[in-house]
C-alpha cells in the first residue's frame, strides 16, 4: 500500500503556528520566565503574513477582490513582501509604496517577488503627496479593479491577530502568560493579540514598544497628537507619525520607548547569545524587555512573552553591516566594533 504524500498544498498553508522559544542567556538573572514568539518562522519570515493572508481572503469573501485585481499597499517592507507572496498564489498583481527608510534588502526582496515598487521619502509628513500613504492612495485611484489594503486603518489588521496570534500564545503558555511585550507600528499585532489575551485574563499586562521620534506613547498617555514628538529615526516598522486606527489603545497598558542604537545592538546580541537571527524591530522588542527588567517590572511569578516580528536577513545592509553601524555612530565607547571574524587566506 502506498503511503500518502505528506505535503502542503501551497506556501500559504504554512502561515501561523509559529514557535514559542525560551530566552536563556539574555535573561540570565532576571526573575520569572521569558519566551520569544518567533514570527520569522512564517513562510514570508514575518508576522505580516498573517494580516496579508487574512485581509486578502476577507476581501475575496466580500467580493471586493476579483480575478485580475491589483493589490496596493503602503509598507516599510514586511507587509509588502507578504502581500506579494499571497498575490502570487492567488493570481493578483501587487503594487507597493515603500518608505525610503526600508533596507535595500527589503526593497530587493519585494522586486524579486514580482511586485511593482515605488520608493517614497521617509521623512515627510503623512499628508505630503510624496509620502507613501498618499502615493498608495493615488495609485489606487489610478488603477482600475484595485484594492488598497490600508493596514494602518483596516480593522482586519487587528482581527487577523485576534484570530491567530492571541490564541496561539494563550495555548502555548497554557494560560500562564502574565506580560506581553510587542512593538507597535500599525498596531495590529499588539492590539489583536492583546484583545484576545485580555478576554482570557484581564490581568495580563500589555506593554507596547515605541520609538523616539514617534507619537504613540504620548498619545496613549495624554490623548494628544503632538507633532513636536516627531523626528527622523532609523527603526523600521515601529512607531508612527500619525495615529493608526488599527491601534486599540484601550487594550495596551503602557508604552516604553527604545533608541535606534540600543535596539540595533540588542538585535546583534540576540544572535550572539541566543542564536536567534532576528530583525531590527525584534531587537527593539528585546531592548524594551531589558529596560522593563531594569525598572523592576517583573518578579518571580512573571511569565513574559515578547513578539519578535521578523528575520535578520532583511537587515544585512543595516544593523548587521559594521559599516552601516559605524556610519550611524553606533560604535562608541559603550559599543565598540566587533572583533574581525573574517580572515582572507592569500
Amino acid at each position: 500500500m502506498k503511503q500518502e504524500i505528506q505535503a502542503f498544498n501551497n506556501i500559504l498553508e504554512l502561515i501561523g503556528k509559529t514557535p514559542l522559544v525560551r530566552l536563556n542567556r539574555l535573561t540570565a538573572g532576571f526573575p520569572g520566565e521569558y519566551y520569544a514568539k518567533l514570527e520569522a518562522f512564517n513562510p514570508g519570515h514575518s508576522s505580516k503574513d498573517r494580516i496579508a493572508h487574512f485581509i486578502i481572503e476577507e476581501a475575496e469573501r466580500s467580493g471586493i477582490l476579483k480575478p485580475g485585481s491589483t493589490v496596493i499597499e503602503t509598507t516599510s517592507g514586511n507587509t509588502g513582501f507578504s502581500l506579494a507572496m499571497v498575490s502570487i498564489i492567488k493570481g493578483y498583481e501587487c503594487i507597493l509604496a515603500v518608505s525610503s527608510k526600508s533596507s535595500r534588502d527589503k526593497i530587493d526582496m519585494l522586486r524579486s517577488m514580482g511586485a511593482k515598487v515605488y520608493i517614497c521619502p521617509a521623512h515627510v509628513s503623512a499628508d505630503d503627496p510624496r509620502s507613501y500613504y498618499q502615493v498608495a492612495k493615488r495609485l489606487h485611484q489610478e488603477t482600475q479593479n484595485s484594492i488598497y489594503i490600508n493596514q494602518y486603518f483596516n480593522d482586519f489588521n487587528i482581527k487577523a491577530h485576534y484570530a491567530t496570534t492571541g490564541p496561539e500564545i494563550w495555548e502555548q503558555t497554557g494560560g500562564q502568560i502574565t506580560h506581553l511585550v510587542a512593538c507597535s507600528g500599525t498596531g495590529g499585532t499588539i492590539s489583536g493579540t492583546a484583545r484576545y489575551l485580555k478576554e482570557q485574563n484581564p490581568d495580563i499586562r500589555i506593554i507596547g514598544v515605541d520609538a523616539y521620534g514617534s507619537v504613540l506613547k504620548k498619545y496613549h498617555e495624554t490623548g494628544e497628537f503632538d507633532t513636536e514628538e516627531i523626528y527622523p529615526y532609523r527603526i523600521e516598522g515601529l512607531g508612527k507619525n500619525l495615529i493608526p486606527d488599527a491601534t486599540d489603545f484601550t487594550v495596551i497598558d503602557e508604552f516604553i520607548k527604545v533608541t535606534d542604537e540600543e535596539s540595533a545592538h540588542t538585535a546583534r546580541e540576540l544572535c550572539h547569545k541566543e542564536g536567534i537571527f532576528a530583525g531590527y524591530t525584534s531587537g527593539a522588542a528585546m531592548q524594551a524587555l531589558k529596560q522593563l527588567q531594569e525598572d523592576k517590572t517583573f518578579d518571580a511569578n512573571s511569565r513574559v512573552v515578547v513578539i519578535f516580528p521578523d528575520h535578520g536577513s532583511r537587515y544585512m545592509s543595516k544593523i548587521y553591516s559594521d559599516k552601516w553601524m559605524e556610519d550611524q555612530g553606533f560604535f562608541d565607547s559603550k559599543h565598540v566594533g566587533e572583533e574581525q571574524q573574517i580572515q582572507v587566506i592569500k
